[in-house]
């Protein structure tokens, strides 16, 4: 099965510009969708074969989540049932018969670190839901994480330390979530390789010069890392600041 997860930056932007054709070639089983920046009956964006779910931000034009899926699930649920994270659109959840798929878009400690005290009690409570899940069945986790791992996920390490999205904080938070028994599956299969990314600033020609950050991401629970074939970042793929990451599994 072929699970795709993207950050489009608007999501009608980028119906715009290519999405369809994207959506269509990449013939996922799950296409997951981050930042939609969209209020409900704005866009009425459908596929052939698939079902839709959205997440809204009470704010409008921010944040929000959206997952198509060929196949339909038990059960979805929206955000974490916290209230003061459930205003953004920020989870969306499906329960499907032997798994569950969580689609996230992590807030952004911003610039000056502003939001960083708020991040981090995110962070404990999405973990917490996370384990509260794979108690029960086996968890697929996809999207903008907005933080860069380790120095080898981002072009410059050194002169982004304490930047949003590579504070020790983030980065101890996101360590805490691999050993509470998660798998970062495209580092996992791809241990040594650099230069890889999912974000680039729309500023200084980054991609073209691909000063990026690897901040989009497949984990799954350690026990469904041995039915992962194949893990992708689709560098090659325009439209957004982001390009799309896919998880290939044999799932049934």
């Amino acid at each position: 099965m072929k699970f795709i997860s993207w950050n489009v930056n608007g999501l009608r932007a980028v119906v715009g510009k290519n999405f369809k054709e994207v959506f269509t070639e990449l013939n996922a089983d799950f296409f997951c969708l981050q930042e939609t920046k969209m209020q409900e009956g704005q866009l009425d964006l459908q596929f052939p074969g698939y079902i839709s779910y959205w997440s809204y931000a009470e704010k409008k034009g921010y944040s929000g989540t959206a997952v198509f899926t060929k196949h339909e699930p038990i059960n979805v649920t929206y955000g974490l049932g916290i209230a003061e994270h459930d205003t953004e659109g920020r989870v969306i959840t499906l329960e499907m018969q032997n798994y569950f798929l969580v689609c996230v878009y992590t807030p952004n400690s911003q610039d000056g670190l502003k939001r960083l005290d708020y991040r981090m009690k995110w962070e404990d409570d999405f973990r917490s839901y996370l384990l509260s899940l794979d108690a029960k069945k086996p968890v697929l986790v996809c999207g903008d994480m907005n933080v860069a791992h380790q120095e080898i996920d981002l072009k410059n390490p050194k002169t982004n330390h304490m930047n949003a999205g590579f504070t020790d904080e983030e980065r101890e938070k996101f360590s805490q979530l691999l050993a509470a028994g998660f798998t970062d599956t495209w580092r996992t299969l791809n241990p040594e390789v650099k230069n890889v990314y999912s974000w680039w600033s729309y500023r200084f020609q980054a991609r073209a010069k691909n000063t990026g950050w690897r901040i989009d991401y497949w984990l799954v629970s350690n026990r469904l890392f041995p039915k992962v074939t194949d893990a992708k970042i689709h560098t090659e793929i325009l439209g957004s600041d982001h390009c799309p990451v896919e998880l290939n599994l044999e799932l049934t």
